[in-house]
């Protein structure tokens, strides 16, 4: 059994964007947002880099990074700590993320390179409602879906 949970999977599935940290050239923070990450398997996450050239070459030159993955409605998610390679295309990897790709968004959206995230270590990200007892998952997704005007969340 891999690192990646069920809840996870949920979670990643449900949240539609993701945050990749990186680092720059001179030691500062990247952060940029991903629509297309995805769970590869029990230890692995994917994104296609569709335009992100900053994140690719911070990758590039050090290949740590943190996803920040957060599922607005339930106000829970995941930080996973990892390191990424660069897939091109014939690649399994690529061929299978740009699938989802262009299947989800379309024909025109530019596939550049997949990038493979061997996740190591997973730690939750929960609402302070959450930490401190205040309220369960039922309520948090209720008032949530009720600000945000969803009906089937």
């Amino acid at each position: 059994m891999g690192i990646i949970t069920q809840d996870m999977r949920e979670i990643v599935a449900s949240a539609k964007l993701a945050f990749v940290a990186t680092v720059c050239e001179d030691g500062s923070p990247n952060l940029s947002p991903k629509g297309s990450l995805l769970v590869y398997d029990d230890d692995h996450l994917v994104f296609m880099n569709m335009a992100s050239p900053t994140t690719v070459a911070n990758l590039r030159r050090v290949p740590r990074l943190e996803v920040n993955v957060v599922d607005l409605v339930r106000r829970r998610g995941y930080r996973f700590k990892g390191t990424a390679a660069i897939r091109g295309a014939g690649d399994p990897v690529y061929e299978w993320s740009r699938r989802w790709v262009l299947d989800t968004h379309g024909p025109d959206i530019p596939c550049h390179e997949a990038v493979l995230i061997r996740v190591d270590r997973a730690l939750p990200v929960d609402s302070p409602a959450y930490t401190f007892g205040h309220a369960n998952e039922e309520d948090l997704k209720r008032a949530w879906a009720a600000t945000y005007g969803l009906t089937n969340a």
